[in-house]
């Protein structure tokens, strides 16, 4: 069984038991997530498409994580100018596990 959710611009296929690095969400290690833009289901041989969402399915999970990823490193440089600039960023995430998808 797995389900194709969307959450902070991005799709992600997920399955029950399984943890999800997503776009940071609100909340406290813990908390319970209810996902309400699912755009397909999927039980076996059974596939429910939504145009665009689901309405009758839920996938619930908990956040076990707030985070930050690694750090990237944006040099800009032009060349015989003396122009360089240097910065770097972090995007914060959200871990989440995956409890389970009702159909």
């Amino acid at each position: 069984m797995y389900a194709v959710i969307k959450t902070g611009g991005k799709q992600y296929r997920v399955n029950p038991g399984e943890e999800v690095k997503i776009e940071k969400l609100p909340g406290e290690v813990g908390d319970a997530i209810d996902f309400g833009h699912i755009l397909l289901a999927a039980d076996g041989e059974n596939v429910k498409v939504g145009n665009p969402f689901l309405d009758d399915v839920k996938v619930t999970g908990r956040i076990t994580r707030q985070g930050k990823s690694k750090k990237v490193i944006v040099f800009k440089y032009k060349r015989r100018k003396g122009y360089r600039k240097k910065v770097g960023h972090r995007q914060p995430f959200t871990q989440i596990k995956i409890e389970g998808i009702s159909i």
